[in-house]
C-alpha cells in the first residue's frame, strides 16, 4: 500500500505499506529508537508483521523505516481497529508520520468496515492523547474516554491505561492531508 501523492508531500516523502515478517526487526528497532514505547520480543514483532499484516503498517522515507503502527481487529469488536503501538524515529518527528500512519491504517483494506478506532493511553502520555484526539477532530468523529486497564493488572510499576474510542468514523471521511 502506498500513500496518495498529497500524503507523501505532506509528510516529507514518506510512504506507507503493510508490514511483512521480514520487517519485524525494523519494528523492534523503531520501538527502541522512539524511546517511549514498551519493547516486546523480536518474535512478537515478526508475528505482528505476519499475522496482523493487514493492520500493521510501516512508514518509509528514502527506503528507510521511519515509523510504524501495530494494530489489530479485536474479535469481540469486529467494527473496530485497536492501535497497540505507534512509533516514529526521532529524526522523522514533525513530518506527520504518526498522523499519516493512522490515516493509512483506516484506509487500508484490512480496515474495511471499521467504524471505530480504539487505543489505550497512559495518563502521562500526552503525545499519544494529542495524536488520537487530532485524528478524531480531522475525521469529525466523537471521542469517548473510559477506564481501560488499571495498574494492578500489570506486572511491576505501570500506569493505568485509559481507553479511547473514536467514532463512529464517517464512511468516506477524508483527512485534511
Amino acid at each position: 500500500m502506498s500513500a496518495a501523492p498529497a500524503a507523501r508531500e505532506a509528510s516529507g516523502c514518506v510512504g506507507y505499506r503493510a508490514a511483512r515478517p521480514e520487517d519485524g526487526r525494523a519494528l523492534r528497532r523503531l520501538v527502541h529508537a522512539a524511546g517511549t514505547l514498551e519493547a516486546n520480543t523480536g518474535y512478537a514483532y515478526v508475528l505482528l508483521a505476519d499475522h496482523f499484516r493487514a493492520t500493521t503498517l510501516l512508514a518509509e522515507r528514502g527506503g528507510a523505516p521511519v515509523g510504524f503502527v501495530a494494530a489489530y481487529r479485536p474479535p469481540t469488536h469486529p467494527d473496530a481497529v485497536f492501535v497497540w503501538q505507534v512509533g516514529v524515529a526521532p529524526g522523522a518527528r514533525g513530518l506527520g508520520v504518526a498522523r499519516g500512519l493512522l490515516d493509512a491504517l483506516v484506509a487500508a483494506p484490512g480496515c474495511a468496515g471499521v467504524r471505530f478506532l480504539e487505543a489505550t493511553v497512559a495518563p502521562s502520555n500526552e503525545a499519544s492523547r494529542r495524536l488520537f484526539e487530532s485524528f478524531a477532530r480531522r475525521r469529525g468523529a466523537p471521542v469517548a474516554w473510559s477506564d481501560g486497564y488499571p495498574e494492578p493488572l500489570f506486572d511491576g510499576p505501570h500506569e493505568a491505561e485509559r481507553l479511547i474510542r473514536i467514532g463512529p468514523l464517517a464512511a468516506g471521511a477524508e483527512s485534511d492531508l
